[in-house]
């Protein structure tokens, strides 16, 4: 099995990386000038001149681009390269607004590939694996995008999208799966169902190694995953605007690696959009440095997490971002409080009497918010007895009040009661909004 998919790029010395990032920038700021309508314009009004922007350094100097722009230029009002180069697009699902439309020239694919490629292989997929992509085909830019990652490395895909869950099970059981993609709250609900059926992902399946993203998850859902399932679970991460789902942790764990020859990271702070110092927690900030039909510059993600540029155990050389905390849009201010739904899945995930589905309940009650969380029993924990069930909620409200800092109304239910996401888990109902 490889080791790196490119030893020489991936374990490149930071300066000679950087070298790459500045030459990269300088070109991609007097491209995107000449090509795009939109940052000719927003390049103007920023007072910029391509020309000044010569360093790292200067990279600050250049103005932000949100998500809104994309839906506010709907549909190529952002591209560089007409409609002629472009060999696919890709569609948002419009759900809070217009949707968002991404374009590809053939390089831009090759890049998205490279980008998975690399990372599966830090991974240890390749040749003689079978990968059961089960995010979503079409539109959505998960399924394929592992899929051609896959590919890429020497893997066979099973390309069973998401959904027609026994199904799934049986094609991992019969074709002998050894990885699956797809989210972690899918793949939670894919071994509930496997368990119904009398079978053990852990002891009746070849799996040993789960690609989960498209969703927040925690360090604790992950212990869960992989004791329940007897598999190696990595986090994958990206954004449809920036080609799709592109990087992985590696083998040890430890932060998802960023190319630095493909992309550039800043955190900033979300309030006054400062650049804030590597190990700081802020909103990740991406520029693209290898993108034709949709470059992005300083393109604010709206995802909270830490940048560590350390050199990881694996010999890797570029930088990696932690974990991500939540979303900017995703908090939840509750009394004042700051609230992510990530730190309640890190409460809940560590107690054994729960399980792995909750819903957050927000209400406002006489002027002032309140918050309930609806938490799925374990088998093992239900009981007829309502006192025993009154002390376990009152230990996860205790729990739950020690880590957020404010009082959480707890209501256990039934195991099966709460909705199951064949994609993206739903969290939050925030019936002050309604």
């Amino acid at each position: 099995m490889r080791e790196y998919w490119n030893p020489w790029i991936e374990r490149m010395p930071v300066s000679e990386l950087e070298k790459i990032q500045e030459k990269k920038l300088c070109d991609l700021v007097n491209y995107v000038y000449r090509h795009s309508g939109f940052y000719r314009k927003r390049f103007d009004e920023a007072g910029v001149d391509p020309g000044e922007i010569k360093t790292l350094a200067d990279l600050k100097k250049l103005p932000f681009t949100y998500k809104s722009d994309l839906r506010d230029t709907y549909p190529t009002g952002m591209f560089c390269v007409p409609n002629e180069q472009l060999v696919r697009f890709h569609v948002s699902s419009g759900t809070t607004g217009k949707p968002t439309v991404v374009g590809y020239t053939q390089n831009d694919i090759d890049v998205w590939t490279t980008s998975l490629a690399r990372a599966m292989t830090s991974i240890g997929v390749g040749r003689g694996d079978i990968v059961q992509v089960g995010y979503g085909y079409g539109l959505f830019t998960g399924g394929l995008g592992a899929h051609y990652g896959a590919e890429e490395v020497g893997a066979t895909v099973l390309p069973v999208s998401s959904g027609n869950t026994e199904r799934q099970i049986e094609l991992m059981q019969d074709l002998g799966s050894t990885v699956i993609a797809c989210t972690p709250s899918y793949f939670l609900f894919m071994n509930e169902v496997a368990n119904n059926l009398g079978v053990s992902i852990k002891n009746n399946t070849q799996m040993r190694v789960g690609i989960f993203g498209a969703e927040p998850w925690t360090e604790e859902m992950r212990k869960r995953i992989e004791e329940s399932t007897g598999i190696k679970a990595y986090d994958i991460y990206g954004t449809s605007e920036l080609s799709g789902p592109l990087f992985t942790e590696c083998m040890y764990q430890e932060g998802i690696h960023v190319w630095a020859d493909q992309f550039l990271i800043e955190i900033i702070d979300p309030v006054t959009g400062e650049q804030l110092p590597d190990g700081e927690r802020g909103e990740l900030v991406i520029t693209t440095l290898a993108k034709e039909a949709l470059p992005l510059i300083r393109y604010r993600i709206g995802d909270i997490t830490v940048i560590n540029r350390d050199e990881c155990r694996c010999g890797r050389t570029h930088p990696r971002i932690m974990r991500v905390l939540g979303r900017v849009d995703d908090m939840l201010i509750i009394r004042g409080i700051n609230v992510f739904p990530g730190q309640i899945e890190a409460v809940l995930m560590k107690i054994p009497q729960v399980g792995e589905h909750f819903m957050i309940v927000v209400d406002r009650v006489n002027e002032l918010d309140v918050m309930k969380v609806q938490i799925e029993m374990t088998d093992e924990a239900f009981s007829d007895k309502v006192n025993d069930i009154m002390v376990l909620e009152a230990k996860v409200s205790s729990a739950l009040k020690h880590v957020l800092n404010l009082a959480v109304k707890v209501e256990l239910v039934e195991k099966g009661s709460l909705p199951r996401s064949m994609g993206k888990a739903k969290r939050v109902i925030d019936n002050r909004k309604l």
